[in-house]
């Protein structure tokens, strides 16, 4: 008994091809996932880093390449809590203290700037 040459080549392909299916249509949410920054944040980090670095078309792309390491790295929430703690940890006085000897609170600072400096050597 001879077999199809037309049957094999669709069983053969058959498995890969679903395969392939199922990781483009899951493509889009795990982008999704990585994505979670709001274009205001985006665009805010990149011109504070622009001002901090010349206002050219070089450290637009800098910075810009920044933030995308950044968010690659730090969930959009936990960004938002270091930025929290490095802007309150600046204030003198009893609550920049709180913050300053808190150990939850610099372990978000440490976090943030362990993003900032992969950024650093992946962008810059």
């Amino acid at each position: 008994m001879a077999l199809n040459p037309v049957i094999v080549v669709r069983k053969t392909l058959a498995v890969p091809l679903a395969v392939f299916a199922a990781q483009v249509l899951a493509a889009p949410a795990l982008t999704a996932d990585l994505n979670d920054y709001p274009t205001s944040a985006r665009a805010d980090y990149v011109f504070g880093c622009m001002k901090a670095n010349g206002d050219t078309r070089q450290s637009l792309e800098q910075c810009s390449c920044s933030i995308d390491v950044i968010a690659s790295i730090l969930p959009y929430d936990k960004y938002v809590s270091a930025e929290t703690v490095a802007s309150v940890t600046q204030q003198a006085g009893q609550i920049g203290n709180m913050f300053r000897n808190s150990a939850l609170a610099r372990d978000a600072l440490d976090e943030l700037r362990r993003a900032q400096a992969e950024a650093q050597v992946r962008c810059f």
